[in-house]
């Protein structure tokens, strides 16, 4: 990767766009630069897709909570984590060292949907018990990961050269 394509990468982070004219005019290079360099991208593994992102405030899944799952497993660790990732709500899980084997994300509905939550991971075996928080208020989120590093650091960190 060398600068044009992390100034790219960028401008799509900030911008919430692909499109290659947006994202000429935020960066100045050439729109057929563009499309070439988006494509090596993909073909790279770089950029996953063209999903559109969603605002689940607006879409009515306003309500986050966030659960540390701890586990008394005898068997296969992703086995576990297939389980807990199928429970519905559920939009994030990382496995984690430490006492809390799994942190879950997860977006509902109402009060009514985070009861049935607890209820769906209290029925995984696996489960010995979650640790709950009820987010109240989002201050930040990055879904896309690079707006919260500077232009420079970008270009040390990630370029060839």
């Amino acid at each position: 990767m060398d600068d044009r394509d992390v100034r790219l990468l960028k401008a799509i982070a900030d911008l919430g766009t692909g499109s290659p004219e947006r994202l000429h005019e935020e960066t100045g290079i050439p729109v057929s630069t563009i499309h070439y360099r988006l494509n090596n991208l993909r073909e790279a593994g770089v950029i996953e897709n063209d999903c559109y992102d969603l605002d689940l405030d607006a879409l009515g899944l306003g309500v986050t909570v966030i659960l540390e799952v701890l586990t008394d497993y005898s068997g296969s660790h992703e086995h576990v984590a297939e389980d807990v990732e199928a429970i519905e709500g559920v939009t994030q899980l990382f496995s984690t060292m430490g006492e809390t084997d799994y942190v879950a994300i997860a977006r509902l509905t109402d009060g009514d949907d985070v009861g049935r939550l607890i209820r769906d991971f209290e029925s995984v075996d696996a489960v010995e018990r979650t640790n709950s928080t009820y987010v109240i208020d989002e201050i930040h989120e990055d879904s896309r990961g690079l707006s919260s590093y500077s232009m420079d650091t970008l270009l040390a960190t990630l370029t060839d050269d």
